[in-house]
């Protein structure tokens, strides 16, 4: 299992992902700024949400650029 910093629906999360042929959303949690307090934590969520914005809506997550849909876990 993988993770990263992403923004989700205009808001700072963390992603949990596994990487094979394509790209399986395990999840998200919502996360505040301030609970990461050294500049490696600081400078991973600058580097991370540059490249990370997706929108989660129907159990569904999709890039704001493409509008790639992936289903969440358990369906299927």
């Amino acid at each position: 299992m993988d993770w990263c910093f992403a923004i989700i629906n205009g808001k700072l999360a963390e992603v949990y992902f596994e990487k094979k042929k394509n790209i399986k959303f395990l999840g998200h949690c919502f996360v505040k700024k301030s609970e990461f307090l050294t500049k490696r934590e600081q400078q991973q969520i600058k580097v991370d949400t540059k490249k990370v914005r997706l929108t989660y809506k129907d159990e569904k997550y999709a890039d704001e650029k493409f509008s790639s849909l992936d289903k969440s876990p358990g369906e299927g």
